[in-house]
């Protein structure tokens, strides 16, 4: 069975508290089911994971070679700032999906940089929790296509 690992990056430990007009009414833990869910209609295992820090973000990516087949991942802050996940990104050669609940492109001017552009799979914004689902089905996609 192929293993896909989630991860969430700072403060969406906070989802359905901060900014709920933005990034919508879920907490963390009601998305994290939702991927539970999808994951099990896709055939695929899933492990999830949330950090605030940079540092732990780097360890898991690294972590996930030889274990994990797929990554989507919600870099949130430090989409627009770190070279250190873009980096392990690379290093680990594990295909990867960067994923955000509102559409980054919208907002305000910083917000518009990935630095995982390009070196994930793609990108999927602006869909509120659907695009965790649409990520991890993205993943599945690629998977199957490269079997």
């Amino acid at each position: 069975m192929k293993r896909l690992l989630v991860i969430h990056g700072p403060n969406l430990n906070l989802l359905g508290k901060r900014e709920p007009q933005i990034y919508g009414k879920l907490t963390l833990e009601e998305i994290n089911k939702k991927i539970e869910r999808t994951a099990k209609e896709e055939g695929v295992s899933v492990e999830v994971f949330q950090s605030n820090y940079e540092g732990e973000l780097v360890t898991k990516i690294q972590e996930a070679m030889g274990v994990f087949d797929a990554i989507v991942i919600n870099p949130g802050a430090y989409t627009h700032t770190s070279v250190a996940i873009r980096d392990a990104i690379v290093a680990v050669g594990i295909p990867a999906v960067e994923i955000h609940l509102s559409n980054i492109y919208k907002r305000e001017d910083f917000r518009t940089k990935s630095m995982l552009k390009d070196v994930v799979i793609g990108q999927i914004a602006g869909f509120g929790v659907d695009s965790y689902l649409l990520g991890i089905r993205a993943a599945v996609g690629i998977l199957k296509r490269d079997e």
